[in-house]
């Protein structure tokens, strides 16, 4: 495995000839990925450690892309969904979950080669087995809703509470930050929570931990604790997640599907740095749906051959 760096000096200088380079290790080093497993294998990366734009995060235009990329697969293979995401809508992350799931079962593994947070680890706790690095990690769980931690504002509430009900003096204190909330945000915030845990919780025990109720609370318990995870970005490593009680393989036990898995993740990575695209996902088939951040955003759904991933007009499948 070449490491990013000299996977980049490799390739071709003129931009037309790079991006479509690029296309070819993306595709090559999935299908060889895909031939060491026996399984079906998808690539879905997020532009979000480069640009921050909309689309980028889990949402509900991502069940098209996923319509698109596990079209005539076969579905006995099983999946193993390499994933790169921020995170995003709980509702969107159901909906992925729940069609993945219609697919392929529980035959679902996710491998995450650098982070998958938030919402990303919601869809990993979906899977029967997490394939982690050491430089990998997951995310606590706990939602946020407008920018702002839902178990933070919880959490004020509380606090405004108990302290106005000790001190009725405080109240002034307390009233302009308490207004800045609208009359339901903190119903709001609550029911994130609870949906998020409830989510996780089912999916862990018809997964994963199967048959192991008390063990998939325990994981909810810590991956959804404000009070213990701090801050919505904490970084959890593979070591920290198996302490929770995750089923996680580490990579580094298999030194060729370390370095295919990385392969994946430089090229995926190169082809984001070297074009304006959002989102891309795409299988070892050479099924691709890309988002393109190229104003007015482009959505370029591809057929089994690749083109640039320089700012392109839309393509219809099988083009």
């Amino acid at each position: 495995m070449p490491a990013f760096s000299e996977l980049e000096n490799q390739l071709p200088v003129q931009p037309q000839q790079r991006h479509l380079a690029i296309n070819q290790i993306c595709l090559e080093s999935l299908k060889a990925l895909a031939e060491k497993t026996g399984r079906n294998t998808i690539a879905y990366y997020s532009c979000w450690l480069m640009r921050n734009v909309p689309g980028h995060d889990i949402n509900d235009f991502d069940i098209d892309g996923f319509m698109n990329v596990v079209h005539k697969m076969d579905r006995k293979k099983g999946l193993d969904l390499i994933l790169h995401t921020p995170g995003g809508g709980i509702a969107a992350t159901e909906q992925i979950v729940h069609y993945l799931r219609s697919l392929f079962g529980t035959n679902i593994r996710c491998v995450v080669p650098q982070l998958a947070m938030s919402a990303g680890t919601m869809i990993a706790c979906a899977a029967k087995e997490i394939i982690m690095g050491r430089q990998s990690c997951l995310g606590p769980i706990d939602p946020q809703l407008f920018g702002l931690p839902c178990h933070g504002v919880v959490e004020e509430f509380k606090t405004a509470k108990r302290e106005v009900a000790e001190k009725p003096e405080y109240l002034g204190v307390w009233q302009p930050i308490i207004n800045k909330y609208g009359p339901a945000f903190l119903g709001e915030c609550q029911k994130s929570m609870d949906l998020s845990e409830l989510l996780v919780r089912d999916w862990l025990e018809t997964g994963m931990l199967a048959g192991n109720k008390k063990k998939a609370r325990a994981v909810v318990k810590a991956l959804s604790s404000h009070a213990d995870t701090k801050t919505h970005d904490r970084h959890l490593s593979a070591d920290r997640v198996r302490e929770i009680g995750l089923v996680v393989s580490m990579m580094e036990d298999d030194n060729d599907l370390q370095d295919k898995v990385l392969t994946v993740h430089h090229a995926f990575m190169l082809a984001l740095l070297n074009s304006n695209i959002v989102k891309i996902m795409e299988s070892d088939a050479g099924k691709m749906f890309v988002i393109n951040g190229a104003p007015p955003q482009q959505v370029i759904p591809m057929g089994m051959h690749h083109v640039g991933l320089a700012p392109a007009k839309i393509r219809p499948s099988g083009s």
